[in-house]
């Protein structure tokens, strides 16, 4: 936070968006088709009390998550909305060819005006060997170069009808670019590029200080953004009583030990974890959850009040992952409550 801040200029809760970043969870005993129902519902419920965005994250050979397919996903929540954001949180790039991935997103711009975020990754998104069955040499050194490919195939200034090769649709429409990171790589090139940044701050939290530091201090203002725009992702659990709120988050822990022991798997309902953790595993749950929020609405509050106030984020986008949908549900529903003034999203 830069010391030239006065107080009546930082940001509080209440006053900044609240996003959500869904990963269309597979839950034990349920299919991809039951995930993408209930990401369905939770966007219309996040339109209702006025979230400003709803994302999705692409990943592959993930038997847990359903939105491998993501601009698809997209178009189906855009379809059932009216008025939320909906986008990419995000499109691992390296994975695509950029023309195909303006073209996806031209033609949901041109289906949903005005609604369609695209944020980009560098990261493939899952294994080596699921990467290279995605028929994509791992190039993620080639980010920058595929970053400006993917854009000027927008950019209508940059392409005529002379041009070798255009997105159709894709050229000229206006779909907001931003660039996500865990690192200060994307961070750096996002502030060269005058982009909006998003920080995984919900897997990556011993980075986001200093990815914040680069971002901002290096920031070139560009025709995509005057100034730095800097979305926070966050894990979020929130309940009735703490005791609750510590009891769901046992999903999120399992899904922890479960990639720690090289065998993700879908969703699993909250357990009793005491009995069956060794002290590995436990040191692994424990770094990944130091960042989440977890608690009841006191609590939850006073979290999401020290990280506005530490880090000065003009935006956050919280995920929680939650087994069971009622309780996802209330979650984002408390959350409403503590941090988006009269359930109005501010745009």
């Amino acid at each position: 936070m830069s010391e030239s801040m006065n107080e009546s200029s930082l940001k509080k809760l209440g006053e900044i968006p609240i996003s959500v970043l869904d990963l269309s969870q597979i839950v034990e005993g349920k299919t991809a088709a039951d995930a993408f129902k209930d990401s369905l519902e939770l966007a219309q419920n996040a339109e209702k009390w006025g979230y400003n965005r709803y994302w999705v994250a692409e990943h592959h050979n993930m038997p847990g998550i359903a939105s491998s397919a993501t601009s698809v996903v997209i178009g189906y929540l855009a379809a059932g909305t009216s008025s939320i954001r909906l986008g990419a949180g995000g499109i691992m790039l390296p994975n695509h060819a950029p023309l195909l991935i303006a073209e996806q997103f031209g033609t949901l711009e041109s289906m949903y005006p005005g609604r369609i975020d695209l944020g980009l990754g560098r990261a493939p998104g899952s294994d080596r060997r699921t990467t290279i069955a995605l028929r994509r040499e791992i190039g993620a050194d080639d980010f920058p170069e595929m970053l400006e490919e993917l854009r000027n195939y927008f950019d209508a200034s940059k392409t005529s009808y002379h041009a070798p090769v255009r997105a159709v649709p894709g050229e000229g429409l206006n779909v907001p670019v931003w660039l996500l990171g865990s690192s200060d790589f994307s961070a750096r090139l996002a502030a060269q590029q005058g982009l909006p940044f998003s920080f995984a701050g919900h897997f990556s939290p011993d980075y986001l200080d200093r990815a914040l530091y680069v971002y901002r201090s290096n920031f070139r203002p560009s025709e995509a953004l005057s100034e730095p725009y800097v979305m926070l992702g966050v894990s979020l659990i929130a309940a009735d009583t703490q005791e609750r709120a510590e009891f769901l988050s046992t999903t999120m822990q399992q899904q922890v030990i479960a990639l720690t022991r090289g065998r993700p798997g879908k969703i699993q309902p909250p357990a009793d974890l005491s009995s069956h953790i060794d002290p590995l595993e436990l040191s692994a749950v424990r770094k990944r959850m130091e960042s989440a929020i977890v608690g009841d609405p006191q609590k939850v509050k006073q979290g999401l009040e020290q990280l506005i106030a530490r880090t000065q984020a003009d935006e956050l986008i919280v995920t929680s992952g939650i087994y069971d949908l009622k309780e996802r549900l209330h979650s984002y529903e408390i959350l409403a409550e503590l941090a988006i003034p009269s359930g109005k999203a501010i745009r």
